[in-house]
């Protein structure tokens, strides 16, 4: 099911706007669900946009609680932010913050062969570095790589209001 965002006039919808929030960010909030609990855990991602679909890598441990969660249900949350910046006013409703943001939903998948974590972890180094890596097998043996499959996303921006010096 396909949802929409409440405040229409902070949607995102140009992908070249898009394709910025996700370059200018850094950290992604994964959303999971252990048993009956929420579960969200930060974490560095790469990612690429083909076509308008979102695809997420990221990187971690060998073994712990977001792997063992993800085995047993491996849909998952994302919200990504960024150009975070507080605001004030004359008046207590007139403070805020402005920001840039990702939300969306998705399936995550480890990714188990050797060539696929090499070119998930050169997308990741690109995201969150800019520049180019190479990967050897034996890098890549000591880390598990997931794949997030974002099916469906929304974007939003709230600017900083303009408002008259006096």
């Amino acid at each position: 099911m396909k949802r929409g965002i409440t405040r229409r006039e902070r949607e995102v919808t140009d992908p070249s706007e898009i394709i910025g929030i996700l370059d200018r960010a850094k950290i992604v909030h994964v959303g999971m669900i252990d048993g009956d609990m929420p579960y969200v855990v930060p974490m560095n991602y790469g990612y690429t946009m083909e076509e308008g679909k979102l695809t997420l890598y990221l990187h971690g441990a060998t073994r712990g609680r977001k792997l063992d969660i993800l085995r047993e249900n491996p849909r998952v949350f994302i919200e990504i932010d960024t150009d975070i910046v507080p605001f004030t006013g004359q008046a207590a409703c007139q403070y805020g913050v402005g920001y840039s943001s990702v939300m969306g939903e998705g399936t995550a998948e480890l990714v188990e062969d050797v060539e696929g974590k090499k070119e998930a972890l050169k997308i990741l180094m690109k995201t969150q570095v800019g520049k180019d890596f190479d990967f050897v097998d034996k890098m890549v043996g000591g880390v598990t790589v997931i794949k997030v499959h974002v099916s469906d996303y929304t974007a939003k921006k709230r600017p900083i209001p303009k408002r008259d010096c006096q």
